[in-house]
């Protein structure tokens, strides 16, 4: 397999080849709000919102940390931004109440490190469902956090299905954990790798397979590692496994139910041709079409 296959990249990537990815993560955000948008500047702002400023107010309200009104209703155009729009969501989102909103998601940071609780806080309010959850998560917890994008699920060969529920947040998460205890393994540079760093790589890796795959040319060759402790060469060469639509899917289960910093790498990675950088505490991904997008065929079953 090529290590320009995003689900042997995950599996079996090095930390430089992560990190090489990752520094495309400006490009391959610009490719995917281009691609998206009529307005592609409108979404790379919004995500140097959402990746930089946003953790920072976070953090700054220290042991009283929440979100206010104003910060969901953004952090929704965001998601909606990055994926599909769904008018629905915004308007539920926007019902909720500025106490509510401060109550709610100031009980669900208190809930952490325990995910699954917080996640069950932040569903009281309206419009927001597990992916919507995750996001907000991601951005106040990067540590500990990754947010559940649609192209992050696809990537991972052992999630089959894409149905946004609590269960499968918390399968995702023990996914990109392992994935992060290997890359800290090899220590190679002392770059602490987080949740969010990973879920951030793998998302580039994917944008980048489908809509500019040469991009993924220049990722350096190298020994990537194995979780079985054996380690294999991978060249970085053309893939021949056939790549699915980059789908965005929605977050569902908001609608049904209401009517992601350790020590992380500070390099602002800039591409020549945009503005955007890489989050500066990389902190907190993407929801979109009101049915799931078609996960690969798997040779293994669950």
């Amino acid at each position: 397999s090529s290590i320009k296959d995003t689900a042997t990249f995950f599996a079996a990537g090095s930390a430089k080849q992560f990190e090489h990815v990752l520094s495309l993560y400006p490009q391959a955000l610009r490719l995917k709000a281009e691609r998206k948008n009529k307005k592609p500047e409108e979404l790379i702002k919004l995500d140097n919102w959402y990746q930089n400023e946003l953790p920072k107010k976070i953090k700054s309200r220290g042991k009283d940390a929440h979100l206010n009104h104003e910060e969901l209703c953004q952090l929704m155009k965001w998601k909606q931004t990055r994926g599909k729009f769904f008018p629905q969501l915004n308007y539920l989102v926007k019902v909720n109440t500025p106490r509510a909103v401060m109550a709610e998601t100031r009980k669900a940071f208190r809930k952490l490190p325990n995910l699954e609780q917080a996640i069950t806080a932040l569903s009281n309010l309206k419009g927001v469902g597990t992916t919507m959850a995750s996001a907000l998560l991601a951005a106040a917890a990067p540590e500990m956090a990754p947010f559940m994008a649609d192209e992050c699920l696809m990537a991972i060969p052992e999630i089959e299905g894409i149905d946004y529920t609590t269960k499968e947040y918390l399968n995702f998460v023990t996914h990109i954990q392992n994935a992060v205890q290997r890359l800290n393994s090899e220590n190679s540079n002392g770059t602490c790798w987080s949740p969010h760093r990973v879920e951030l790589a793998l998302w580039t890796h994917y944008v980048a397979s489908e809509l500019q795959p040469e991009l993924l040319d220049s990722i350096p060759n190298g020994t990537t590692s194995h979780s079985n402790g054996s380690e294999k060469t991978l060249e970085s060469e053309s893939s021949n496994a056939a790549s699915t639509d980059a789908l965005d899917a929605s977050d569902e289960s908001s609608l049904e139910a209401n009517g992601k910093a350790s020590g992380v790498s500070s390099f602002p990675v800039t591409d020549d041709n945009t503005s955007t950088s890489l989050p500066d505490d990389l902190s907190a991904n993407d929801d979109s079409s009101d049915q799931p997008p078609a996960k690969k065929p798997k040779p293994d079953s669950k």
